[in-house]
């Protein structure tokens, strides 16, 4: 027995220093092993969002509330402008058939039609003239009905704000949270001390999604802002075409006015 233990016990010091060098060895790949088996199973966009770090959550949430605030203003605001378009094109015709400001008041001048601020402002205006004269009131006239027509074109343009900041900022936010993502994945790469592709591609996916997040936010933000400018710049065109019909009325008026004069001169 104490043959064998003499035997043995040289051999066994021998061995033991590939021992550990093969321990050392197998270390990384042990850790590797064990990081892949903590990996998410679920790549899908979800279980992605579900493994996300906090901060990456909270971004795409924000994103997808952006979206969704972009989607309700584009069914409020289309119906709101629709609308006011075709209301507009009626106290337009309206206004064509009018002789003058007072029969033109009786037709749309009451209510909520689009063009009674005009008509009263205009009415206003030349009630408060103690002599009817031509380019005076005009420009009085004309003068109210510009700043009637500002705040209009303010009120339709009211909210689309909103698609303009969700479109210029929303890919920064997204960008936002694809680097936070990308630094814990570059944390989680030191700490498995592995740069197996298995290991570094759920958390750079984890992050990337969230800039498809911010595109998905604002390409269609864009789209709808550029589509609203165009419909409320033809709407802008409909004010300023009731503001000239209203000064064309109070020029008629004037004239008409100012015919008996003539004729009595005569």
């Amino acid at each position: 027995m104490k043959l064998m233990t003499r035997i043995a016990l040289p051999v066994l010091l021998a061995m033991l220093p590939s021992a550990l060098a093969l321990a050392q060895d197998t270390a990384p790949a042990a850790r590797a092993a064990s990081a892949l088996l903590s990996l998410p199973q679920d790549l899908s966009p979800w279980g992605m969002f579900l493994n996300a770090d906090a901060v990456v959550k909270a971004v795409m949430i924000g994103l997808l509330l952006a979206s969704v605030a972009t989607w309700t203003v584009l069914l409020a605001k289309s119906l709101e402008v629709v609308l006011a378009k075709h209301r507009m094109r009626v106290a337009l015709a309206a206004l064509g058939t009018a002789r003058g400001l007072a029969e033109a008041g009786e037709q749309v001048g009451q209510g909520d039609h689009p063009v009674a601020p005009f008509l009263r402002a205009a009415l206003a205006e030349v009630r408060m003239t103690p002599e009817l004269s031509g380019d005076g009131l005009k420009e009085r006239v004309a003068s109210r009905l510009e700043r009637i027509e500002a705040a209009a074109a303010r009120r339709i343009a009211r909210g689309t704000g909103v698609l303009a900041s969700i479109g210029s900022t929303a890919p920064f936010v997204g960008l936002f949270g694809t680097v936070w993502g990308i630094m814990n994945s570059f944390i989680g790469i030191s700490h498995a001390q592995t740069t197996n592709l298995a290991v570094v591609a759920p958390g750079i996916a984890e992050a990337l999604l969230a800039t498809a997040f911010g595109l998905a936010a604002a390409i269609p933000a864009v789209v709808i802002y550029n589509v609203f400018a165009r419909t409320i710049a033809g709407y802008r065109l409909l004010l300023g075409d009731a503001a000239a019909e209203v000064l064309r009325l109070v020029s008629r008026d004037l004239d008409r006015h100012a015919l008996p004069r003539l004729r009595a001169a005569e």
